[in-house]
This record gives structure tokens, C-alpha cells and sequence, in this order.
């Protein structure tokens, strides 16, 4: 399926969706917003995708954010309907049930920092920056920044981003847990393919609930995200993938996972 602002491209079990308007430093628009949510529900039910890497086309930004010009049009009424679709789709950023790996290569700000914050894990270019400038216009982050900042890298730091406003660099970003790596820019997709090929070797099924267990169950008390993690175990127990993995290591080959 072609995209009007996005592209989309995949090879092996790995899925690429990057950001297409370069041209706008990859803003945030309504159609970029519809886009997205349709990729990502595209993604999940392709079951030879087993993990997918969202960036952007372009060297200059991953995404500065909602598309300032665009709204200059709007009425309150619109804007209103805009941000409604915005929340559904970070929050489908966030809930994609397959690992979701940001590759960011430029300016991520504002919702481009929070689409960065609502995958699984950053690798990062040099030449990134981040930040959530929100409160310059006087509103807040509302794609999950204030929520998600907060988690990865601790309250305090994370309030002095937000109520200063301040970019920081990709090593900066590294050295607050922000970020996993940080490569030269000609190296950014090489790395995070690697990284992929060693998530994507492994059991589609067993991914997913390795996902639903570290996500839901860091916010339980102990006894019961355990019950959850049970929970998700005898979800992979039961599939034939399991089974798979088990013949392959007995037979000492490698296994071919189908996600059943």
C-alpha cells in the first residue's frame, strides 16, 4: 500500500516506515497523522513483519512536530479534530504490540521527540538533537512526553527539559538513558538493521509478549506484574513456534519461526 507522506519499505521480516516530508522537516500533518495510524495497523497484521524501525527520509529531521503552517488554516473546531487523531496516533505509536525501534537522524522536537519516546528503544545519529519546546507556545507536550520523559529518564531531569524547553545533542541524550547509541549519521541505518537482525532471528510471538510484560508490568507492584509475566509465558508455551525452537536447538539448527 503506497502512503502519501510516509514511506514504507521491508525487507526480510523487518519493516521500515519513515517519515516523508523532508521537505518540511517531516512536521506532523493531519495526513501524516492518518497515514501512520493505517501503516501501523497494516504492520501488525502482517505476520512476516516481526519488528519494525520508524524514521525518516531526509538528513536534517526525523520530525520538529506539529505542522505549524498547516494549523495557521484551522479553525478552533479543526484543531480540536486534529488533536484528537494526534492522541490516537501516538497512542498507537505506543501500543504497537511488535518491538518498535526509533532510527533518529536529525532534529526530533516537540511530537517528533515523543514519537522517538513512544517506541521501544532510540538509536541516534550524531547529528540528532531532541527536545520538548511545548511550553514556548505556551502549551504542553501532548503526545505522551510528560509521561513517557519522565520514565526513561527520572522525574527531575526530565521537568528540567520540559519547563526549560532546551534541545539537547544525541550525546547529551545518551548520557541521560535517553537514547541506546549513538552512531556517525552515515552508520545510522547499518546499526539499527544489526540491532533488528538479532531481535528478528527470534520468535515473533515470544517478542510481542516480551513486550506486554516489561510495558505493563514495570507500573505493577512486584507480585502482580509476575503474574503477568506468567501469564505471557504460557501465551508463547502454546504456540508452535515453541515447539519449533525446541526441535531447531535439539537438532542444531536454526529455527524458522512463523509467528503460530
Amino acid at each position: 500500500m503506497g502512503y502519501e507522506t510516509l514511506k514504507l519499505t521491508r525487507e526480510g521480516h523487518i519493516a521500515v516506515l519513515a517519515f516523508n516530508r523532508p521537505e518540511a522537516m517531516n512536521a506532523l500533518s493531519t495526513q501524516t497523522a492518518r497515514d501512520l495510524l493505517t501503516a501501523l495497523e497494516e504492520l501488525e497484521q502482517d505476520r512476516e513483519v516481526f519488528a519494525a524501525i520508524l524514521t525518516a527520509e531526509g538528513d536534517r529531521a526525523f520530525c520538529v512536530g506539529a505542522d505549524l503552517k498547516e494549523r495557521k488554516t484551522m479553525s478552533r473546531e479543526d484543531m480540536k479534530k486534529q488533536r484528537a487523531l494526534f492522541v490516537k496516533t501516538f497512542t498507537a505509536v505506543a501500543e504497537f504490540p511488535k518491538p518498535l525501534i526509533a532510527a533518529v537522524n536529525g532534529f526530533a522536537l516537540g511530537g517528533g521527540c515523543e514519537f522517538a519516546l513512544c517506541c521501544d528503544f532510540i538509536i541516534a545519529s550524531e547529528k540528532a538533537a531532541f527536545g520538548l519546546p511545548e511550553v514556548g507556545l505556551a502549551i504542553i507536550p501532548g503526545g505522551g512526553g510528560t509521561q513517557l520523559l519522565p520514565r526513561v529518564i527520572g522525574r527531575n531531569r526530565a521537568k528540567e527539559l520540559i519547563f526549560t524547553g532546551r534541545r539537547i545533542t544525541a550525546q547529551e541524550a545518551y548520557e541521560l538513558g535517553l537514547v541506546n547509541h549513538v552512531v556517525p549519521a552515515d552508520r545510522l541505518m547499518d546499526k539499527t538493521m544489526e540491532i533488528m537482525r538479532e531481535i528478528t532471528k527470534n520468535g515473533p510471538i515470544a517478542l510481542q509478549q516480551a513486550k506486554r510484560a516489561v510495558n505493563l508490568g514495570v507500573e505493577l507492584e512486584l507480585h502482580t506484574a509476575l503474574a503477568l509475566e506468567a501469564e505471557c509465558y504460557n501465551v508463547c508455551l502454546a504456540t508452535e513456534d515453541r515447539d519449533e525452537g525446541l526441535k531447531a536447538f535439539n537438532e542444531k539448527r536454526k529455527p524458522v519461526y512463523r509467528g503460530l
